[in-house]
């Protein structure tokens, strides 16, 4: 992705609900505002509600999923990883209780959509202008907010085995060799996982690689075998009976469904 985009909540879901509801990673920027219903995000490994005024950003490379229903509304602001727009390292929740900073921020997105529909002259200059006026709106709302509240030791060891997943859920490592770096017993890295983000380290892996396996063989042209080599599948085979247990159909049948 080389520009900056806002979509809905809707377009952010086209082809599947799954593109948000599963764990993942994104190689850009994301800032999410809420303007109306509940649900639930997985925010670099800890699971929280949110509502209505919140603002999410979830930096580049870090984990994230969310769940809702059809009441909620809200915009996708889609930061390329390149540098042109200061932002925050780290994952943040806001919920925006100031009417001024509600409208302000509201205000920005409405300027941000006027210029992708009206494509006028220096559109990249000026979609890059309005994203730093949100990343400042983001960054003074932080300010505002203070120190973030202190986390608990199973949090931080969640919040550092989801760095690992970041990093090597590709590598087709098993739950013991995470747990091992992490320095705990694999019992005990479930059982964190299971508190803070509602599911076990198991199966925050695997709803990694089945949304990495789905992007993959929906949005590219790699050979299956490339893909299964990439995701750390041992075979083509293994990577086949994978997609037919957790997609109920072959990697190939995948691929031909979503081109249709």
């Amino acid at each position: 992705m080389n520009a900056i985009q806002v979509h809905t909540l809707s377009q952010m879901t086209v082809g599947g609900s799954w593109q948000l509801e599963q764990l993942h990673l994104r190689d850009h920027h994301l800032f999410l505002w809420i303007t109306r219903g509940q649900g639930r995000i997985l925010l670099h490994g800890l699971r929280r509600g949110f509502g209505a005024h919140n603002a999410i950003f979830v930096p580049a490379g870090k984990l994230f999923a969310m769940e809702y229903g059809r009441q909620v509304q809200g915009q996708a602001l889609l930061i390329p990883d390149d540098g042109r727009v200061i932002l925050p390292d780290r994952t943040h929740q806001l919920r925006v209780q100031d009417g001024l900073a509600q409208a302000e921020l509201t205000g920005l997105f409405d300027d941000l959509r006027r210029e992708l529909t009206e494509a006028r002259p220096l559109l990249a200059e000026a979609m890059t202008a309005l994203a730093s006026m949100v990343s400042i709106w983001l960054r003074r709302q932080m300010l505002s907010a203070g120190a973030q509240p202190r986390t608990s030791a199973a949090e931080r060891i969640v919040r550092r085995f989801s760095d690992l997943l970041s990093d090597d859920f590709r590598s087709g490592k098993s739950m013991a060799t995470y747990a091992e770096e992490l320095e705990i017993t694999p019992t005990h890295l479930t059982r964190v996982c299971r508190q803070c983000a509602g599911l076990t380290a198991a199966d925050m892996l695997n709803q990694m690689v089945q949304h990495e396996a789905r992007v993959l063989l929906t949005r590219s042209d790699l050979p299956v075998q490339d893909i299964a080599d990439y995701l750390g599948f041992g075979s083509a085979a293994y990577f086949s009976r994978f997609s037919q247990q957790h997609f109920g159909a072959s990697p190939t049948q995948l691929r031909k469904s979503s081109s249709r």
